[in-house]
């Protein structure tokens, strides 16, 4: 794609959720990344089918799951990332076009807002240090954010394990059969 495009969807994933949820043999699922972001909204939205699935879900972060991939991997039960894995936490950004009035940057807070409650929620990092993180300038280049990589993820309690595909798949095997005990 040429470099204007995000070349990550998840428009197409959305529907997918409402079919494994509705089949009996899908009994769980492993989320494996490895994105440079995308669309927010359709990220988010996508983040809160993962958080809403009523099936055990793990995720497992590899290479990266930077900007709106970090909403999608800690929206799982449980969270792996490999050890060279990284995830970029960055402000809401955009390329383009923007209208230079108050509305957009409202519009754009707003949207970052909704980004960190959920990461908070759904992880044990706070709102206020995700933010710090998100804000830090001078550790991306040109651009505030931080980069953190593997076991700097599960220290900032945004992921909750450094692992790779066996421990991912061996944590959903114990979560089907936790699941499958208590119905």
């Amino acid at each position: 794609m040429p470099p204007q495009n995000k070349t990550t969807k998840y428009e197409h994933l959305i529907p997918q959720f409402f079919g494994f949820l509705e089949n009996p043999e899908v009994k769980g699922l492993l989320i494996v990344l490895n994105t440079v972001g995308g669309d927010v909204e359709a990220g988010l939205a996508l983040a809160e089918l993962i958080t809403s699935f009523g099936k055990p879900v793990v995720s497992l972060v590899l290479g990266g799951a930077h900007s709106i991939g970090v909403p999608i991997a800690v929206a799982s039960d449980y969270s792996f990332i490999t050890p060279s894995a990284t995830m970029t936490l960055h402000p809401v950004r955009m390329n383009g076009t923007v209208l230079g009035v108050i509305q957009t940057y409202e519009y754009f807070d707003q949207m970052q807002e909704r980004i960190v409650d959920f990461v908070a929620a759904n992880s044990e990092i706070t709102a206020d240090r995700f933010r710090q993180l998100m804000l830090d300038v001078g550790k991306v280049a040109k651009d505030m954010g931080t980069i953190l990589v593997g076991a700097e993820a599960v220290d900032e309690k945004i992921i909750n394990e450094v692992g790779g595909l066996t421990k991912a798949v061996s944590k959903l095997k114990e979560l089907i059969q936790e699941c499958e005990k208590n119905q």
